[in-house]
């Protein structure tokens, strides 16, 4: 078996068909999906707001590799163009973790880098898996309550919006 966790995000254009273009392109692996949550920016703050969201999927013929991947055919199919490290895009597709593997290959670390610290991440994972873990780094309730209240503040769920 394989499971990711994969997180979405978009601040370009019609942001939340972005995310639907993920989802759907995801939909025969789809385990469960999060709300849609709006977010800054992070990194490089001169952009729009994100909005954001969380898969579990799962497919018995996809290792940590593959998934990376479908995450860059997802992205080429939101004609994502990467002009600046952290700047706007139309679609992230980031590879949260896949099982309990770890890698230290640059083209792709795992548990995704900074995980851990990311309430953009941790909020809407926790909402569909409430017993999440980052390996190596510990639960993510845990670590999700170690962080700075402004930084957990700073995600917020938009019920007027579904995936």
């Amino acid at each position: 078996m394989s499971r990711a966790v994969l997180s979405l995000g978009s601040n370009l254009g019609d942001r939340l068909s972005y995310l639907h273009l993920a989802v759907e392109g995801l939909r025969d692996v789809l385990v469960a999906v999060s709300s849609v949550y709006e977010t800054a920016p992070w990194g490089v703050t001169d952009q729009p707001d994100f909005l954001n969201a969380v898969c579990v999927v799962d497919d018995p013929g996809r290792d940590h590799w593959a998934w990376l991947r479908t995450a860059q055919e997802l992205e080429r199919r939101a004609e994502r163009v990467r002009e600046r490290r952290w700047g706007p895009r139309t679609l992230d597709v980031d590879v949260v973790s896949v099982d309990d593997v770890r890698s230290d290959d640059p083209e792709l670390l795992l548990p995704h880098p900074g995980t851990h610290e990311r309430a953009t991440v941790l909020i809407p994972w926790l909402e569909i898996d409430p017993d999440a873990e980052v390996p190596g780094k510990g639960r993510a309730d845990a670590l999700l309550a170690a962080l700075p209240e402004d930084d957990r503040a700073g995600v917020r769920r938009r019920a007027d919006l579904t995936l």
